[in-house]
């Protein structure tokens, strides 16, 4: 994941850095110095911890194929809608 595509993530949950920090149970100073390029890259741990708050929360991350790496929200299934 990139910093390009952790906060165009946010964007489509509407997310401020501290939700993202909280889901991902992160400090927002994480998230703050990734998304700002801050040289030190976080731990491999961390990404995938925000990767994975991210993708439970339905962002679907774009692999980079020629076309860019991107990100975009997850279709739901049918077994995902909830019968009332």
């Amino acid at each position: 994941m990139t910093p390009s595509q952790c906060r165009a993530a946010r964007a489509l949950l509407d997310w401020s850095q501290q939700q993202l920090a909280d889901a991902a149970k992160v400090g927002n100073a994480t998230i703050r110095n990734f998304e700002g390029g801050n040289p030190s890259q976080p731990r491999r741990a961390t990404l995938e911890m925000l990767r994975i708050a991210l993708e439970a929360a339905g962002v679907q991350f774009i692999p980079e194929n020629g076309g860019g790496a991107g990100v975009r929200m997850r279709q739901r299934q049918p077994s995902d809608h909830s019968e009332v």
